[in-house]
C-alpha cells in the first residue's frame, strides 16, 4: 500500500488500528510524533503493555521470535515495538522481518521504527514484505515551500491563525529547524488567545532559530528567491560554515543546468536527463524553469565567476569570496 505522511496517519488510526506499522523517513520530528500518535490510539483501545527491542549490533534476532510468541501474564493486548536505528537487519533479521510480515502476533500492535531507507533498502524483500502488510508512514523534510502550509495546520490546531505577511515571516525565522518551529507555534499558544496573530506580535514572541543546509542552497536561487539566498548566505556564515563547499554547491548546479541545456538542445527528453543528472525533489521540479529564467549567457558568467571565487578562496586572487558569492547568488537568483 502506498505510504502515509504523518499528517495523514492521525486520520487512518481513528478508522480503527491495524496489526502491523512501519515508520521510517528523514525528520525525525514528525516520525516520533508518528509513533506518539499511535502509541495513544494503542493504549486508548487497552493495549497496555509496551515491549521495546532496539536492533543494534549483536541483536539476537531469536528475542523477536518470542516477543511474538510471548502471552502476557499482565495484559492481554500488546504494543510490540521494533527499533533498527542503522536501518540495516543483516540476513537473519531480513529472514525474521519476513516472517513477522507474512505472520503478525494475535493481540498484538507491532511497530517498526527506521531511519531514512536508501533506494537498496526499499527495494530489499524485507522492505517489500512489510511495505505489502503494513501500514507505512514516511516522515519526509518539510521543504521551504511547504513549511508555511505545516505551521498553518500546527496553528489551527490550537484555534489561532496567521495572515500571509506573518506566516511568511514565521517560516523564515524556523526554516530547517522543525523541532524549534513545534516549539515556537507551542510558545505561541501559551502567550496569546485564540483568533488572529499579528506581525507585531511575532516579531515579539518568534526566536530566530534558522538553520541552513549547503545542500538545500540552490532550491532558493533556483527558484529566484534573491532575498532567501541572501539570508541562507549570510546563516551559513554566522554557522561557521567553509567558503569551498558554499562554491562546490553553486558551481555543480550551475554546470548541471548548462548540461541540462544541452541535452534539451540535443532533443533529450527531461525525464531522462533528470535519472542522468539526478535530479531529485525540489530541484527536478525548478530545474527547467530555472534554466529558461537564466539562460545560457548568465550560467556562463556566473561559471567564469566560480572560477574566480575559488582563486580568491585559495588567497591567489583578491577579494572576500563571502562577498563575492552574495553576487553570485543575486546573479542568479534574479
Amino acid at each position: 500500500m502506498p505510504s502515509l505522511s504523518p499528517d495523514a496517519l492521525e486520520t487512518v488510526l481513528a478508522k480503527g488500528l491495524a496489526p502491523l506499522y512501519l515508520i521510517h523517513g528523514e525528520e525525525a520530528l514528525l516520525a516520533l510524533e508518528a509513533a506518539d500518535s499511535l502509541r495513544t490510539h494503542a493504549r486508548a483501545q487497552g493495549y497496555q503493555e509496551r515491549e521495546v527491542l532496539t536492533v543494534e549490533a549483536g541483536f539476537d534476532w531469536s528475542q523477536l521470535r518470542d516477543a511474538m510468541s510471548s502471552v502476557s501474564l499482565f495484559a492481554s493486548l500488546k504494543l510490540l515495538e521494533i527499533r533498527i536505528p542503522g536501518g540495516k537487519p543483516g540476513n537473519e533479521g531480513a529472514e525474521a522481518l519476513q516472517q513477522l510480515a507474512a505472520n503478525p502476533p494475535q493481540d498484538t500492535i507491532t511497530l517498526l521504527t527506521l531511519p531514512r531507507l536508501e533506494k537498496a533498502q526499499l527495494q530489499s524483500k524485507w522492505y517489500l514484505a512489510l511495505e505489502k502488510a503494513a501500514v507505512v508512514v514516511e516522515a519526509k523534510p518539510v521543504g521551504r515551500h511547504e513549511l508555511g502550509s505545516w505551521i498553518a495546520r500546527r496553528m489551527k490546531r490550537q484555534q489561532q491563525q496567521l495572515s500571509g505577511e506573518a506566516l511568511t515571516f514565521f517560516a523564515d525565522r524556523v526554516e530547517g529547524n522543525l523541532l524549534a518551529a513545534r516549539q515556537e507555534v507551542d510558545k505561541l499558544a501559551l502567550l496569546y488567545p485564540a483568533g488572529e496573530l499579528t506581525l507585531e506580535q511575532l516579531r515579539e514572541a518568534v526566536a530566530n532559530v534558522a538553520r541552513f543546509d549547503v545542500f538545500h542552497l540552490s532550491e532558493s536561487w533556483l527558484s529566484g528567491d534573491a532575498a532567501r539566498v541572501q539570508r541562507m548566505l549570510e546563516g551559513l556564515l554566522a554557522e561557521g560554515e567553509s567558503p569551498v563547499l558554499v562554491l562546490w554547491s553553486f558551481t555543480e548546479d550551475v554546470r548541471m543546468l548548462l548540461r541540462l541545456r544541452q541535452g534539451l538542445k540535443d532533443g533529450r527528453q527531461l525525464r531522462d536527463l533528470a535519472r542522468e543528472l539526478r535530479l531529485w525533489g525540489d530541484k527536478q521540479r525548478l530545474a527547467e524553469p530555472a534554466l529558461r529564467r537564466i539562460g545560457p549567457r548568465k550560467l556562463m558568467t556566473a561559471l567564469s565567476e566560480c572560477a574566480r571565487i575559488d582563486q580568491q578562496i585559495k588567497g591567489v586572487a583578491t577579494g572576500d569570496p563571502w562577498h563575492s558569492l552574495r553576487g553570485l547568488a543575486l546573479l542568479l537568483a534574479t
